[in-house]
């Protein structure tokens, strides 16, 4: 393995640490935009909370509220806009995946002069690959995304309905204050949903990685396993503030690099699942769910001894050797149940999604991101066919 890592993000972990916000914020700058979802964050408390400590510490605020489970780039947009007139010199995210990725794309397009869009990228020739952002603050009240300690984002161009991600070092928070006890009053569907994407993140590198990596292997394994096991107690009891911690801290080393390093990994899974839910505008984990088992199963017809490594270590499947197909297949069928049994869909049926624009779903992936044959990255590479296929086998 030849790999470097690098993660400038500083993280300030444990319960109560939303009380750090104001002094943290006041090391960074001097105004700052707190980017909030839909409002459950002012229901809860959580808003009053962030907006005392940062009062307490002499920060001033403005607000952008309203941002979207699928954050919009007009949204976007108009958070910068907030920005630049109330000259905020930071920005907040409080929120989960959804703010935090709105934030970092509008700290970025504060100083940009074109269409924020260009850095999202789409399939344009000449993507803009932003240099330059506000420093960042993440405050995630879900576990899920992982976004509070990476440099990429998500957002959807709901006039052209597509859905895509940029990456650039300039989006590295600055700070990420993770406080596990603002997870608590997430409901059940929402926590399922968080678990579902917090093992997404992980298979999606486990599976369609170089292989020979044992230590990146037992570290995914180990927070797979820890997502799972914490992720039914939080289900079953949202107010569990041990098991609630135990998955936060699995959803940040799911996506902050660190299982990954030293691999080279595709995203087939999400990017099939962008496309789809540019469409119909469904919760992602909810796509997740639902592609992921049935990209499983087209997998592991060429890479089935990593499938019987995961069937054997997660579920303690016996199988007959590394090439038993039956035991690879049988590991899938177990996830699927988990999933399942924590309340997660599993089948397009269910999100009320039908087969009349699968085709449209397998080019509009392929438009967005291909390698150089034209297949859309992982292990193994998908054509046009193979993308269809799976989402037949998920109808």
């Amino acid at each position: 393995m030849k790999f470097e890592y690098q993660n400038p993000t500083r993280l300030v972990f444990g319960a109560g640490s939303l009380n750090q916000l104001g002094e943290i914020a006041g090391e960074l700058g001097k105004k700052a935009l707190i980017v909030t979802g839909g409002g459950s964050v002012k229901k809860n408390g959580t808003f009053d909370k962030a907006v005392s400590s940062l009062k307490a510490a002499g920060v001033a605020m403005a607000e952008c509220s309203g941002v979207e489970p699928n954050p919009r780039i007009a949204t976007v947009r108009r958070g910068a806009e907030i920005a630049r007139k109330e000259g905020c010199d930071i920005i907040i995210a409080l929120g989960g995946g959804s703010a935090m990725d709105a934030s970092k794309v509008m700290a970025a397009a504060v100083y940009y002069d074109g269409d924020p869009w260009d850095m999202i990228f789409h399939g344009q020739p000449d993507p803009y690959f932003p240099t330059k952002a506000l420093p960042i603050i993440t405050v995630p009240t879900l576990a899920a995304t992982g976004s509070e300690m990476n440099c990429g984002a998500v957002i959807t161009n709901e006039e052209s309905s597509e859905k895509s991600f940029v990456q650039a070092p300039c989006l590295f928070p600055s700070v990420a204050i993770v406080d596990p006890e603002l997870t608590v009053s997430v409901p059940k569907d929402q926590t399922a949903y968080g678990v579902c994407d917090i093992i997404t993140h992980i298979t999606e590198g486990y599976f369609n990685s170089a292989d020979n990596a044992p230590v990146q292997d037992r570290f995914a394994e180990g927070a797979i396993l820890t997502a799972m096991e914490c992720g039914q107690k939080a289900i079953a009891d949202g107010t569990d503030l041990d098991a609630r911690t135990h998955v936060q801290y699995a959803s940040i080393v799911a996506l902050n690099g660190w299982i990954q390093s030293g691999i080279s990994a595709g995203f087939p899974v999400h990017m099939i699942e962008h496309t789809v839910s540019a469409f119909h505008d469904v919760t992602h984990a909810a796509g997740l769910a639902v592609i992921n088992p049935a990209w499983m199963r087209f997998a592991a017809k060429s890479n089935t001894a990593k499938f019987v490594q995961f069937g054997e270590r997660i579920f303690g499947v016996k199988a007959k050797g590394a090439d038993d197909l039956d035991a690879a297949m049988e590991g899938i069928d177990r996830f699927e149940e988990f999933l399942k049994s924590i309340g997660c869909p599993t089948r397009f049926s269910e999100l009320g999604i039908d087969e009349k624009l699968i085709e449209k779903y397998a080019q509009e992936t392929l438009r967005i991101i291909y390698d150089e044959d034209g297949n859309l990255p992982g292990l193994p590479p998908m054509s046009e066919a193979d993308i269809i296929g799976v989402l037949r086998a998920a109808l």
